[in-house]
């Protein structure tokens, strides 16, 4: 004789509540969790050779010269940055206040005009149908694979003509449109601007730079963050075309440290260090304010990837 539980059909079970899908960044930094030791070893040296640099250069920069010489390196900050600093500015030689004025104003003009003019350019190679665009995409590809040091006697030549040499605008004007730039705002325009937003935007009576300054601009904010911070680094670095087209009276910050070491027989390696941490720290600044957007860009390319 069977009991009434036996024959009662059992309840179905409750599916199990699935768990929200992860993103593939989540993925990725939780295969990273589970890296082997052997992995965060690397990591960490790796962070090390990359900052002991940056922290010798400033303990160097608070104490005295001859500190740089000593064996095993110091490796703490001294007291005499404030020293260092007020020689620094007072060295007639340098330049020093002149050459970081020098290179805000030419470092964010390009920044600046390279974000806009290349947005412009990738917008037009990369959704406008005109004839020549896959010729002009050509161009600027090619124009990539120049070496930079190939164009700097002739454009020397071009500044000694149009009077610019030893002015700021030569440092300026040459640079106000990158090859790199105009590509990378054509591939992240094929890729994240739809046609569809376009369309949209022309039946609304939206006319081209219309389009571009109220639909593109915004989706392209992500990718031009990331252009102008590299552009305003490359351009605060430069060292090669500020030595050969400016003069020690108008330099930028670049060539003010070079003229430190030229300045004596025995360098000063206070004065060097000081003067290199204070051109490092609006990169530092910088790369800390926009660097989210730089890994960020980073990773979504790896992901797409």
């Amino acid at each position: 004789m069977t009991t009434p539980s036996a024959t009662a059909p059992r309840a179905p079970r409750s599916a199990p509540a699935r768990r929200p899908g992860r993103s593939p960044l989540q993925r990725r930094l939780r295969a990273l969790r589970r890296a082997a030791p052997l992995t965060y070893v690397g990591l960490l040296l790796a962070v090390f050779v990359s900052v002991f640099p940056l922290w010798w250069m400033f303990v160097i920069a608070t104490r005295t010269t001859d500190a740089a010489s000593r064996f095993p390196p110091v490796l703490l900050p001294g007291d005499r940055f404030d020293d260092n600093v007020a020689r620094l500015f007072g060295e007639a030689s340098a330049n020093f206040g002149t050459g970081l004025l020098n290179s805000f104003i030419s470092a964010g003009t390009v920044a600046v005009s390279v974000v806009l003019f290349c947005s412009m350019a990738g917008f037009a190679l990369a959704k406008l149908r005109f004839k020549g665009r896959d010729f002009f995409t050509v161009a600027v590809v090619l124009t990539m694979a120049v070496p930079v040091q190939v164009g700097i006697v002739p454009l020397l030549v071009l500044m000694e003509w149009l009077g610019w040499r030893g002015e700021l605008q030569a440092v300026i004007v040459p640079f106000l449109v990158s090859g790199f730039g105009v590509f990378m705002m054509r591939q992240y325009v094929s890729q994240g601007v739809p046609d569809e937003l376009l369309e949209a935007a022309r039946i609304d009576g939206c006319s081209t730079f219309r389009t571009y300054w109220s639909v593109v601009l915004p989706a392209l904010r992500p990718a031009m963050t990331v252009l102008g911070l590299l552009t305003f680094m490359t351009v605060w670095n430069e060292y090669v075309w500020a030595i050969a087209v400016l003069t020690p009276d108008n330099p930028t910050v670049q060539f003010s440290i070079n003229q430190l070491q030229e300045s004596a027989y025995a360098r000063d390696f206070a004065l060097m260090f000081t003067g290199a941490t204070l051109a490092t720290l609006p990169l530092l600044i910088l790369f800390v304010l926009l660097g989210r957007q730089l890994v960020g860009r980073i990773m979504e390319g790896a992901i797409k990837a």
